[in-house]
């Protein structure tokens, strides 16, 4: 028999957050060696072939990776809210990514977005189950 002691609800929705970000990494990696990829990033003919997209998406993608921290340092009530948006507004986006990247080149994109629609969704039910403090009366 292992000891299996409680994880904090903070440290359990950071944990959630990293992996979702790790993900996202990993999609965006892996993309560069589909075909055409690194052709249409040379010339700029690219789904990011602006300043004002390339800032859209790098705020879209800085909110997982300050989720992490945010989940451990923010206050509860702040802290449960802000999981509960972004998680899922992140769970929704993903779901709507994977279902329109269904082509052969992209079928791990869909893998990744599957795992991370269940990792984000993960993160908004921890956060609406997040415990009440013990009544010690």
């Amino acid at each position: 028999m292992l000891e299996n002691p409680k994880v904090n609800i903070k440290l359990k929705l950071a944990a959630l957050w990293a992996s979702t970000t790790f993900c996202y990494i990993y999609g965006d990696y892996f993309e560069l060696y589909t075909p055409g990829k690194v052709d249409s990033l040379l010339i700029g003919k690219n789904i990011l072939d602006n300043p004002v997209k390339l800032l859209v998406a790098s705020i879209i993608l800085v909110v997982p990776s300050v989720m992490v921290a945010a989940s451990v340092l923010l206050p509860p009530k702040v802290n449960r809210t802000m999981n509960i948006i972004f998680g899922a507004v992140f769970t929704i986006m993903m779901l709507f990514i994977g279902i329109n990247s269904l082509t052969e080149w992209y079928s791990f994109y869909v893998f990744l977005a599957f795992v991370e629609s269940i990792l984000t969704f993960l993160i908004v039910r921890y956060a609406i189950k997040w415990p009440k403090p013990k009544d010690n009366g």
